[in-house]
């Protein structure tokens, strides 16, 4: 898997993070994350996939202590060359999200994070162990927040219709991975909605929240099709905020946001 993010490394923001439909995606994340935070409080964060390092950077600058671990080489040397000289920068580190029972850090921490469908990188006997085994790195009432792609999405489903590609449109309803291209290579995806996470996460931690990120803005890989109609991306962002707060659509968005508290 490593292999098929170090190919994307140095493209990953071109594609995405700086895309229109991942800057609204990632801004709906944003949000949420200041809203749930404690006020005036540093926390002890570990990310998990953390990509090219936009989160990571972005959490340090709210003064927050921050490790942040990701699979692949070569984006861990993207994130590191977008450090400032400014005191609180994240720790960059590579790391197999496989593994993080071997490693051993500093601290515990008050939040294990992953955003834009890391957790998708796992196997659901993966994602069980996981699970099992963030609960031994968070402090007494620590949290996970995941944004995960769940086995149905509004706007996917709409696109392929309307391509007449019925076989594409409810490809993500299935308990088995599927290969997602990724910039000239793929990568091996589980599905997973809100009700398999409590499954897979129930004995170590509670659920308490869930929030759909993208009911209408639509998946990223449509951003060249959106790209020339950026007034009816920016109508559908809009629209999409009237369900922002709908944890019943949760598993039909493109992602949604879940929260986890140790058990």
């Amino acid at each position: 898997m490593n292999e098929s993010f170090d190919i994307s490394a140095a493209s990953y923001d071109e594609i995405f993070t700086n895309s229109h439909i991942g800057k609204l995606q990632r801004k709906r994340v944003h949000d949420f994350l200041t809203s749930v935070f404690p006020k005036n409080e540093s926390l002890e964060i570990l990310e998990i996939n953390c990509g090219t390092g936009h989160d990571a950077i972005w959490l340090s600058d709210l003064g927050h202590r921050i490790i942040a671990t990701d699979i692949s080489s070569k984006m861990i040397a993207v994130a590191n060359s977008k450090l400032s000289t400014s005191n609180n920068q994240p720790d960059f580190r590579q790391l197999d999200i496989n593994k993080l029972e071997e490693t051993n850090f500093n601290n515990s921490f008050d939040l294990i994070f992953s955003d834009f469908g890391g957790l998708n990188c796992l196997s659901p006997s993966e994602l069980e162990n996981f699970f099992k085994v963030a609960a031994t790195k968070l402090k007494p009432n620590g949290k996970i927040i995941g944004v995960i792609m769940p086995k149905h999405c509004l706007m996917e489903n709409l696109y392929f219709i309307i391509k007449g590609s019925f076989k594409k449109a409810f490809r993500r309803n299935t308990k088995n991975a599927i290969d997602v291209n990724l910039e000239n290579t793929s990568v091996k995806t589980w599905y997973y909605n809100p009700k398999d996470i409590r499954k897979k996460s129930n004995s170590y931690f509670y659920i308490n929240k869930t929030k759909p990120i993208g009911f209408l803005i639509p998946p990223s890989y449509l951003e060249s099709f959106f790209k020339n109609k950026l007034g009816l991306l920016k109508f559908l962002n809009h629209l999409d905020s009237f369900f922002q707060h709908n944890s019943t659509i949760s598993s039909y968005s493109d992602h949604y946001v879940i929260t986890l508290s140790k058990k």
